[in-house]
């Protein structure tokens, strides 16, 4: 099993960066495909990226391509997400999950989930 901790959400302004974490601790951590989600109030819940054990695959929605960034230390057992130009529509609960596969970062493939960071972006 392995067990997910995510950080670094808040309230920023449109245009502003983030830098969420996920930390995972438990059974071979660094062998798993980790994803970022999210889920806004009354939607369903959404890919957001996703990065291979190794770091050298990662995954984009195309709502947030070129924004925003994946990237993992499996020293450190943290996977981060960086969250640059935010977007009143990025608002929503992230949350990180360990799985089996990041093919079109499909909310099934995921097995271990965190409890979730909020981001809210407000002018």
């Amino acid at each position: 099993q392995v067990q997910l901790v995510e950080s670094g959400g808040g309230l920023v302004q449109p245009g502003d960066s983030l830098r969420l974490s996920c930390a995972a601790s438990g059974s071979t951590p660094d062998g798993y495909p980790i994803g970022w989600f999210r889920q806004a109030p009354g939607k369903e819940r959404e890919g957001v990226s996703c990065i291979s054990p190794s770091g050298g695959s990662t995954y984009y929605a195309d709502s947030v391509k070129g924004r925003f960034t994946i990237s993992r230390d499996n020293v450190k057992n943290t996977v981060y997400l960086q969250m640059n130009s935010l977007k009143l529509e990025d608002t929503a609960v992230y949350y990180c999950a360990a799985g089996r596969s990041c093919a079109s970062i499909r909310y099934s493939h995921f097995d271990y989930w965190g409890q979730g960071t909020q981001v809210t972006v407000s002018s």
